[in-house]
């Protein structure tokens, strides 16, 4: 696992997603497909209390302008969790670096400071674990809310129901 510059500040919410990551693929194993994993976590991270979007829409933000607005996003995270990780899931035998380009991309455009990509294509998910960061990111506020805080009543959405993130401050500036 690669160590980021986040891993104090977003240790214990990163650890959390790892812990239930490897319990679904301690149970599910390797082989699936990638929608599989998706679908196994989310209700994993959800059972555990969090907070997590699927397929969530990520702009495109290119010199203060966002493109690509609601159903023209061109790519969509796998999973959003408490509004602060981006989960990026694959499910093959090989690791190479566009994946966690891919996820650094993600945090960018949603000015967002840390990312997991978790790969399932290995026999022993820890050898599909890469932790990815945004330093650029917009500090977290000192009084974070907690998972499942939010004005919704505390209720996270069902795993499968797709809601966007609320906007980054980058993203509110620029629309």
């Amino acid at each position: 696992m690669n160590e980021t510059p986040f891993a104090g500040a977003y240790a214990d919410i990163t650890g959390k997603i790892i812990n239930a990551a490897i319990e679904v693929h301690t149970e599910l194993g390797c082989g699936l497909k990638e929608e599989a994993y998706e679908a196994a976590l989310a209700w994993e991270l959800t059972q555990r209390g969090h907070k997590v979007l699927r397929q969530v829409p990520c702009p495109v933000v290119y010199k203060g302008n966002v493109f690509c607005q609601d159903d023209e996003h061109p790519k969509r995270i796998d999973l959003l969790v408490d509004d602060k990780i981006v989960v990026e899931l694959k499910a093959v035998c090989t690791r190479h670096p566009v994946f966690a380009a891919q996820c650094r991309t993600y945090l960018r455009m949603l000015d967002l400071p840390a990312g997991l990509v978790l790969n399932f294509g290995f026999p022993s998910l820890r050898d599909g674990i890469e932790h990815v960061s945004n330093p650029k990111a917009t500090p977290p506020l000192q009084n974070s809310q907690t998972p499942n805080s939010e004005s919704n009543g505390g209720e996270a959405p069902e795993p499968g129901q797709h809601q966007s993130p609320k906007p980054s401050p980058k993203l509110q500036n620029s629309q």
